[in-house]
């Protein structure tokens, strides 16, 4: 029979274990991100967007004036410094694996709101975060079980 300590040690470690490959899951292949940014009178803003090849990317900025910078990897839209005024929306595929770079600049008299949904590559920093996560689950079970261990006479 088991302990309170063995079975409350079990529960916790189970419930680390399934956080860490749920995390897991979620970490793998890209990963859609939607944000929105206000960038202040004067102030500029860049991205840098890692994507595998076929992501469809979206931009809506709106505000005064602005200037945006945009360069994306293989045969992908390529936007040299150009001027904005009102609004802009920017949709581009990246027709290979890589950085997608934009600089926004605000140059009006009032805030840019900057609204991108984007599909980024994963990074691998996180799924060896999701295994550590699932290997403390692990060793949290193993401490726990050994206190349903038989101790030998003398401990």
């Amino acid at each position: 029979m088991w302990s309170k300590l063995t079975v409350i040690g079990v529960v916790v470690g189970s419930a680390i274990i399934g956080i860490g490959a749920t995390a897991l899951i979620m970490h793998l292949g890209p990963i859609t991100v939607t944000e929105e940014y206000t960038v202040l009178p004067g102030e500029s803003v860049s991205y840098l967007i890692p994507a595998p090849e076929h992501t469809y990317q979206t931009m809506n900025i709106a505000g005064d004036r602005f200037n945006v910078t945009l360069s994306s990897p293989g045969d992908g839209l390529q936007i040299p410094n150009a001027e904005y005024r009102e609004s802009a929306a920017l949709e581009w595929t990246h027709a290979a694996s890589g950085d997608t770079t934009i600089y926004i600049k605000n140059t009006g008299g009032s805030g840019l709101l900057i609204n991108p949904v984007i599909v980024r590559s994963s990074d691998p920093i996180w799924i060896a975060f999701d295994f550590m996560v699932i290997i403390s689950g692990i060793i949290i079970i193993g401490f726990s079980m050994g206190f349903a261990a038989r101790r030998p006479k003398g401990f």
